[in-house]
């Protein structure tokens, strides 16, 4: 929780007057791991997941699923989301079941500045993966 606190007071002091909403999500079962919703002022249909383990840290946000996909331009979006994968700062395409994600990581000991600074990035990343790559959705 002090944490969590922490990642949120250090996105307030990045993002200036822009508000930052913050919630704890429980583990889905006994041995999973809780998983922080952090959702920034304009951007709160993107909200990024924050999760760790003793290894990483992983900033997750869902972009769309299979299902969204215009079946006839799959290919090329696949191709097009490998072409973008290096010109996207601190952030990568990936899929989590039906779900397409971006998502970044960092040293499992990442200071909460820099968990900040990467929720940010992935935030803002998103939204512009979604305006670039919208024509291949339904």
């Amino acid at each position: 929780m002090k944490q969590m606190l922490e990642i949120e007071q250090a996105l307030l002091r990045k993002l200036g007057s822009v508000g930052v909403s913050s919630h704890l999500l429980p583990p889905a079962d006994a041995d999973g791991v809780p998983v922080m919703r952090i959702s920034i002022e304009g951007l709160e249909e993107l909200p990024v997941f924050v999760t760790g383990s003793p290894s990483q840290v992983l900033c997750i946000c869902y972009l769309w699923t299979e299902s969204e996909i215009r079946p006839e331009r799959r290919a090329e979006l696949l191709e097009t989301m490998l072409d973008l994968n290096m010109a996207i700062p601190l952030s990568n395409f990936g899929r989590i079941g039906e779900h397409y994600v971006i998502f970044g990581s960092l040293a499992h000991d990442a200071s909460a500045a820099s968990i900040a600074t990467d929720v940010a990035m992935v935030a803002d990343n998103a939204f512009e993966a979604l305006d670039v790559l919208t024509e291949f959705l339904k």
